[in-house]
């Protein structure tokens, strides 16, 4: 049996001994798993796309948005959370107009484009979920 000795520094090495791990923004992104991972954002996407059928899990999504906003695992998480919970409200804003709009019969048309917004919305905070990757732009009423 042989004791280890510790190792001496490299006196060639120019970093300091006791350097500390470098800052959250210097640590590379991290790498998504292989194949679909439920991660946080992803499960809030997967209820709002449920909505679509039951009605009801777009709320349990929003509560969850809210929820763990206030402590998102990951950094990239947070921009997720703004990006759904505003895709939420404005998508409940355009439902309101275009129901109220139905009569004069423009309603089908702004209904049928919030569909599709709403939609493509999700879809891009899946697929970046899925990178691991923050939302671009999270205030946007764009897509």
């Amino acid at each position: 049996m042989t004791e280890e000795t510790p190792t001496q520094p490299d006196p060639t090495d120019p970093r300091p001994v006791d350097a500390t791990p470098p800052p959250l923004a210097e640590h590379p992104a991290a790498t998504p798993a292989p194949g679909f991972e439920f991660n946080r954002p992803t499960i809030i996407g997967l209820l709002y796309v449920g909505a679509y059928i039951t009605g009801i899990s777009g709320i349990i999504g929003l509560v969850l948005a809210y929820v763990w906003k206030g402590e998102p695992h990951e950094p990239w998480e947070a921009t997720h959370y703004t990006y759904l919970i505003r895709t939420f409200w404005i998508g409940l804003l355009g439902v309101f107009l275009g129901v109220l709009t139905l009569i004069v019969g423009i309603g089908f048309l702004i209904l049928a484009g919030l569909c599709i917004w709403t939609l493509v919305r999700i879809v891009l905070s899946l697929v970046n979920a899925q990178k691991r990757a923050p939302m671009p732009n999270p205030q946007t009423w764009l897509v």
